[in-house]
């Protein structure tokens, strides 16, 4: 199996790095599984004071392949869009157990932040962005939503409002109005990524870390995230069904424009 996600510790910080830049790290499933690998074996790894997630090549991922969710029936049989419960469950507890680490998490994004790479950006505790990349959860205009933490998290992020017209728009945002908006913390020249974020973790370490797994847990307990995970796969298991969501998926496989029938 290619190396699709790599893993590096380097003294106190446990590096995960989306491999496929060929492809725009495009998330399939293979990439998502041995994503949640690295996660688990960090869970493992004594002594870490931070994980930092990032992407090779020109983008942190433009977001979920498409072609690999029309291939869903390989992995969960021919009648696939019934199970879409079952489905969201599983590639949500990827990001809950991500969100759950008492270690501080931090992304660094660059290129594109597109869909489920937002979603994984989201379940971070910290995001950092290179000047000029574009965050967006385009789902909508697939006729579907985002069902993997995307819609709870932005919500709690940056409040009802802005989350709605993001979502309902489908639209790519510059990172610098991410910024502004509250979805990343600081936005750097690209080449200054790797220096924002070895200065942000040595500040981090010089607090004590039960104190700082701790006040995660706290502040990440003030919000009621599961409930919200349990409406988006509750939503998503209806919308997969619909033609509309064929529609969309079509239409973005062939660039041209959607034909909506709001069905």
């Amino acid at each position: 199996m290619d190396d699709l996600v790599i893993t590096r510790q380097r003294d106190a910080i446990f590096e995960i790095i989306l491999n496929r830049p060929d492809k725009r790290n495009a998330i399939n499933v293979e990439l998502f599984t041995q994503f949640d690998t690295a996660v688990q074996q960090a869970t493992r790894t004594p002594n870490l004071r931070a994980i930092i997630i990032r992407g090779e090549g020109k983008a942190f991922s433009a977001g979920i392949d498409v072609s690999a969710l029309l291939g869903m029936a390989d992995r969960y049989g021919p009648h696939w869009q019934t199970r879409m419960r079952a489905i969201t469950d599983d590639f949500q507890r990827v990001l809950t157990r991500l969100e759950r680490l008492e270690l501080p998490t931090i992304a660094l994004l660059h290129g594109y932040c597109l869909g489920l790479a937002l979603e994984l950006a989201l379940a971070c505790d910290i995001r950092i962005a290179a000047a000029g990349t574009l965050l967006g959860l385009p789902e909508t205009r697939l006729g579907i939503i985002p069902d993997v933490g995307g819609t709870t998290r932005l919500a709690r992020l940056i409040g009802p409002a802005r989350a709605k017209e993001l979502i309902f728009t489908g639209r790519q945002l510059d990172a610098a109005i991410a910024e502004r908006w509250g979805i990343v913390n600081y936005v750097v020249p690209e080449e200054s990524l790797a220096v924002r974020v070895e200065e942000l973790v040595t500040e981090i370490c010089q607090s004590a870390p039960l104190a700082v797994g701790m006040a995660k847990r706290v502040i990440d307990g003030l919000s009621d995230i599961d409930r919200g995970l349990q409406l988006e796969g509750w939503a998503q298991s209806q919308l997969f069904q619909t033609e509309d969501f064929m529609e969309g998926a079509q239409s973005f496989l062939m660039k041209r424009p959607p034909q909506w029938k709001g069905k």
